[in-house]
């Protein structure tokens, strides 16, 4: 204590705490002279409804009615660190799991070592591959390769934790919360564009909100609706950024019998009906830069069926742009209407679109000392979870466990509790941790036997730093 202040000892920061006042971390107080989680410890539980109880941990008037130990996981979400590591986790829960006994080791952990992975579904460019990603003006991560439909930003991580400037530091910690926890970012990508970044919320990029996530490239467009286009018009061309692709060309388009047209694209010509870098990637039509589509387009050859008259839809990936147009008498393609008759395909192809969405993947190394909250001997707890003896949730969803060395896991935030990830300002982000296993094997491995503590003994007794414990449904999305 110094005079009315008690220092803190959760976190590396070590904050002093005044009365009535919270640590830096907005996750510790001074409650009359005691360090108190603020927060409470997360239980879930498929007997309760939406909003949750709060049960009163530590308090001798409560008779236990609201929690049943068959039914309830306690997670790591307020529960508090082991920090400094040497320590036991602050619940190690006794349970019984279809007869068998359990233990769970639950604890909240400080990572300097993560990040978030992100997938923008949208076919718009928002910035070359490698392009730094900043929050603020400060450099927060970079933009990695493409997938299906979706472009990809890697955030965080510890070297713009921890390895650059103050400003830096803050800025990605923030950013990865906000993200973590469901709140919108707002990004801009050197060289590329501003999105807006929320996670089951569709992007703002450059202030226009995205649809649609493309059906797939022009030649798979082509292979879903090439049958449905016959008979309607002479050639369609669906632009994209990827392959665009060209149905008289096209594998679909030989077997249903469609005739040669003399159709010219500017591009690398891969296989029959199909090309590459028709245009540069940009927010217009499939991705490219094109806001006219007949830019692609060379002088059609009438040797090979050019000819008056003949009819060509231009489409784009998600239908958003379109256009149709028949070659006059010197075979330039001309605008027109757009026929009823091919309007219901446009409508298809935007009707097999998925809406564009964002995702947030949680990424962290769960090693060091963490792991000494777990076990006196921390290895055989790495090599428990990459056997499948021990189960490792975050704020009990499940995670996903990269092969290899260490505990390096990533976890869809959606499948946790709100507000499940905290900070602290070194900087670092809170994360909750659980990992479960057969009591035998827990001893084995050398767990803190002493420590080990029933639902009800929680209960009864509380935490190291008092809290309450807070009783919600299991999210629909988890087992």
């Amino acid at each position: 204590m110094t005079g009315d202040k008690i220092r803190c000892d959760a976190c590396p920061v070590m904050c002093y705490i005044a009365p009535g006042q919270t640590g830096a971390c907005d996750r510790y107080a001074n409650a009359q002279g005691r360090i108190v989680r603020s927060d409470p410890v997360v239980m879930l539980s498929r007997a309760v409804e939406a909003g949750g109880r709060l049960v009163p941990f530590a308090r001798p008037d409560w008779d236990g009615q609201l929690v049943t130990p068959e039914d309830a996981f306690v997670t790591g979400i307020g529960a508090g660190t082991t920090y400094p590591d040497y320590k036991p986790a602050p619940f190690i829960v006794a349970s019984k799991v279809a007869g068998a006994d359990m233990v769970t080791v639950v604890t909240e952990a400080i990572f300097s070592y993560c990040g978030v992975r992100v997938k923008i579904d949208t076919d718009r460019h928002l910035g070359p591959e490698g392009a730094v990603v900043r929050a603020g003006g400060e450099a927060i991560g970079l933009v990695t390769t493409a997938e299906y439909g979706s472009q990809m930003l890697s955030l965080g991580g510890v070297r713009h934790l921890t390895g650059g400037s103050k400003a830096e530091g803050r800025a990605t910690c923030a950013t990865e919360l906000a993200l973590c926890n469901g709140e919108a970012v707002e990004l801009a990508i050197d060289g590329g564009a501003a999105v807006v970044v929320q996670v089951g919320a569709a992007p703002i990029v450059n202030g226009v909100c995205e649809a649609r996530m493309r059906v797939g490239c022009g030649s798979a467009t082509i292979g879903m609706f090439a049958s449905g286009w016959r008979g309607l018009v002479d050639e369609v061309v669906v632009v994209d950024d990827h392959i665009t692709g060209v149905v008289s060309e096209h594998q679909a388009g030989k077997v249903l019998g469609w005739q040669p047209t003399g159709i010219r694209i500017k591009g690398h010509r891969s296989t029959p009906g199909r090309y590459f870098q028709v245009s540069e990637p940009g927010l217009g039509w499939g991705g490219t830069k094109l806001t006219d589509p007949l830019e692609i387009l060379g002088p059609w050859n009438p040797d090979k069926g050019a000819r008056p008259g003949l009819t060509l839809l231009m489409v784009s990936t998600t239908g958003e742009d379109h256009g149709y147009y028949v070659l006059d008498e010197a075979l330039v393609a001309q605008p027109r209407p757009l026929p009823e008759s091919l309007r219901a395909t446009v409508r298809l192809i935007a009707e097999n679109c998925e809406p564009s969405l964002c995702s947030v993947l949680f990424s962290a190394g769960a090693g060091g000392s963490l792991r000494a909250g777990v076990t006196r001997n921390p290895v055989r707890l790495t090599r428990s979870v990459h056997v499948g003896i021990t189960r490792l949730t975050c704020g009990g969803a499940a995670c996903f466990v990269w092969p290899g060395g260490g505990i390096t896991f990533m976890v869809d935030v959606t499948r946790l509790p709100p507000g499940a990830f905290g900070y602290v300002p070194t900087p670092a982000l809170v994360a909750p941790l659980e990992f479960t296993l057969p009591r035998a094997d827990y001893l084995a491995m050398g767990g803190h036997e002493g420590a080990i503590r029933s639902l009800a003994q929680i209960e009864a007794e509380g935490a190291e730093y008092a809290t309450a414990g807070q009783v919600q449904p299991w999210p629909g999305a988890l087992p």
